[in-house]
């Protein structure tokens, strides 16, 4: 099927936390939805059966619970209720987003996935409702070829988002296609938890989901990209993946990602939005990762000098490390549980240091969740303290075999090579107890690869 992504650069309101009235609030969303309308038509001339638009495109961020409230849509939640908003306009007030929205996608026939901020009034006897008599939701709203709202979902993990409620049970939503079938959907943060993504994914089979994200990158283990991909490969699907463009926050990085292939953008220098179309397969079958021989242990020659261990602090975590030194070599690295493993080989020595970086612990900052990871990363310069840094460009060609003892079957398998560009292993998967990643000559410098792995039970 014909798949489309708008990264989109949102026409911000430059003072978010000021009250406004409800006609200034649409005016400014009107601005944002002239540029969606635009790029519906350019995506459904492309033969798009489907477009996804990012998290806060439409009326931004850094609002106030009260700030906000204007920018807000009605919706009913519920799913009894059949509902096509540019047919029937006068059902509700407030929701002349969805209208616009809505007519967008039975102009141009196409199914349209889009973020906004809801409301919805409740009852004091509901013990979750808030103080001030209702619910605000961040929500993705999805629309069929005919207009019709087919499905809603709530953010679940929010991050950092005053403004809004989290909903009182994690909303599992899907909806129908005639051309790929089910599509699942969550938004940005999520995609890091069991509840509701990957609870999703596995109770309905799903193939195919829609991600409008508003991320901000960090490298060197949570590139937009780089992660997205990571979990289109971990659980064998297609991810429609639309970020927000705004490089001086550190936000771009969408992508149509299938598991073997991937039609990404990410671009810090530019200004504007993009449209990505592609066509991918709709997934029927599960791709088998290809299990090769695994080295053995790392042998301990008698009087060979083993590499220093040496600390830093790396997305927020104290990681191990053993510097990746020389031509070839065979590496090992533990934390707690975890031991990681490295076999390398390098086709010419260039003056980068690389290091081999072992984690497993609870992250505590900017949300709370415990990762195992094993990574092969370059370093921001020559001396240990910079491994860990934010590293963009990288020319060492690296032939490797990562593997570790991870605890939990959720794995994550990452491979950024320089220019945030992306390679695909030549194999994965477990092997005795361990999961693997390998590849023989990445396509351009690296910058990392790791094994990230979310042991969910231990949040």
């Amino acid at each position: 099927y014909v798949a489309a992504v708008y990264e989109h650069e949102s026409i911000l309101n430059p003072n978010p936390t000021a009250l406004v009235d409800r006609q200034s609030a649409l005016e400014l969303m009107g601005r944002n939805l002239d540029i969606y309308e635009q790029q519906v038509v350019a995506a459904a001339r492309q033969g798009a059966q489907i477009i996804v638009f990012p998290e806060d495109g439409i009326h931004g961020f850094n609002f106030t619970r009260s700030s906000i409230y204007p920018y807000l849509d009605f919706v009913l939640y519920s799913h009894s209720v059949k509902w096509n908003p540019c047919r029937e306009p006068y059902l509700f007030n407030d929701t002349e987003v969805l209208q616009r929205l809505s007519c967008m996608a039975l102009k141009n026939k196409i199914f349209l996935v889009a973020n906004l901020g809801t409301k919805q009034p409740c009852e004091h006897t509901d013990p979750h409702c808030p103080s001030d008599g209702r619910y605000q939701f961040n929500t993705n709203v999805a629309f069929n070829d005919d207009g019709a709202l087919v499905a809603t979902y709530r953010k679940h993990n929010l991050y950092f988002e005053y403004a809004f409620d989290t909903p009182p049970e994690p909303d599992y939503k899907l909806f129908d296609t005639p051309f790929a079938g089910k599509f699942g959907m969550f938004t940005c943060f999520d995609i890091l938890f069991f509840e509701p993504a990957v609870n999703l994914i596995r109770q309905y089979n799903l193939k195919q989901v829609v991600y409008p994200t508003a991320w901000m990158n960090q490298l060197p283990l949570l590139s937009a990209v780089e992660f997205q991909q990571a979990f289109a490969t971990a659980f064998n699907i297609n991810i429609l993946a639309a970020n927000i463009h705004h490089p001086t926050l550190g936000m771009t990085g969408s992508g149509i990602y299938t598991p073997v292939k991937s039609f990404i953008y990410h671009n810090m220098e530019g200004y504007g939005g993009k449209l990505i179309v592609a066509e991918i397969p709709v997934i029927t079958t599960d791709y088998k990762t290809n299990l090769e021989k695994m080295p053995g242990r790392v042998s301990e020659k008698g009087n060979e000098q083993l590499p220093p261990l040496f600390y830093a602090e790396m997305m927020y975590d104290n990681f191990t490390f053993v510097p990746v030194w020389g031509e070839k070599g065979e590496l090992q690295v533990c934390a707690n549980t975890l031991c990681c493993y490295l076999n390398y080989r390098r086709a010419v020595l260039t003056d980068e240091l690389y290091a081999l970086g072992v984690f497993d612990g609870l992250h505590t900052v900017h949300g709370t969740y415990y990762v195992q990871a094993c990574a092969l990363v370059k370093c921001g310069g020559l001396s240990f303290s910079t491994c860990g840094q934010e590293v963009t460009d990288a020319t060492a060609l690296i032939d490797f075999q990562l593997w570790g003892n991870m605890s939990t079957p959720y794995i994550f398998p990452l491979l950024l090579t320089s220019g945030i560009t992306l390679d695909f292993a030549d194999h994965m998967g477990w092997k005795n107890n361990h999961y693997f990643i390998s590849k023989n000559r990445t396509s351009s410098g690296l910058l990392t690869a790791a094994l990230y792995g979310r042991w969910y039970e231990k949040d």
